[in-house]
């Protein structure tokens, strides 16, 4: 019990008890002098560091040479995961999500057009109120992701023009991950709207729960 309480306090000035994901952690790490890199490009730029280089060379880790090498093949290797990442997620949107909530909004519009036949148009639309609405949130969140897609895709089509492998990932981490949750977010928003039956995917809840 006393060596943990020595330990604990040996250990006080490199703990740290707050919230490693929050802002909290940004301000203590600057506050100690810490790098806090936020994403895989900018945090394989440590390799430009001289003092690392040292470090892997004296220590017969890897060569000066070695470690540049393992450099791009790191970047080249984030470069073709988030690739495969966008081009996934734009075959998704275009192929199964796009098509499914089409078939559904068919369906919401004959349904309208059917009561508004019986009952009237001031009648029928009062009572597709409900339809209409749905109709709305649906061609809102359809149209925002699909512009997500395609801004996307133009910016993939630019980041493949560069040679340079480190700009290269910096472009796709910047201009193209960036949009990744923009599109998550507004299919999943369209999950909830179009029926089960219609939904090519499984649903969040279904992964969940047995049915």
């Amino acid at each position: 019990m006393k060596e943990l309480q020595v330990l604990i306090k040996a250990s006080k000035k490199i703990r740290f008890e707050g919230n490693g994901y929050g802002d909290e952690w940004v301000k203590e790490a600057e506050k100690r002098g810490l790098s806090n890199r936020k994403d895989t490009p900018r945090a394989l730029q440590v390799y430009h560091d001289k003092g690392v280089e040292q470090l892997f060379d004296s220590m017969g880790v890897l060569s000066p040479r070695e470690l540049e090498a393992r450099k791009e093949i790191e970047f080249d290797s984030y470069v073709l995961k988030i690739q495969i990442e966008s081009r996934l997620m734009g075959d998704l949107v275009n192929n199964n999500i796009i098509p499914a909530v089409l078939e559904y909004q068919n369906k919401l519009i004959q349904n309208i057009q059917g009561l508004v036949s019986v009952f009237g148009e001031k009648e029928g639309k009062s009572m597709a109120k409900t339809q209409m609405d749905i109709l709305k949130q649906i061609n809102l969140h359809l149209n925002s992701m699909k512009a997500a897609s395609e801004t996307m895709l133009a910016e993939r089509k630019k980041a493949n023009g560069l040679v340079d492998v480190e700009k290269k990932a910096l472009a796709y981490c910047d201009k193209v991950k960036v949009h990744f949750d923009e599109i998550r977010y507004h299919a999943d928003k369209l999950e909830l709207l179009v029926e089960d039956e219609l939904w090519p995917l499984p649903k969040f809840r279904e992964l969940l729960f047995i049915r």
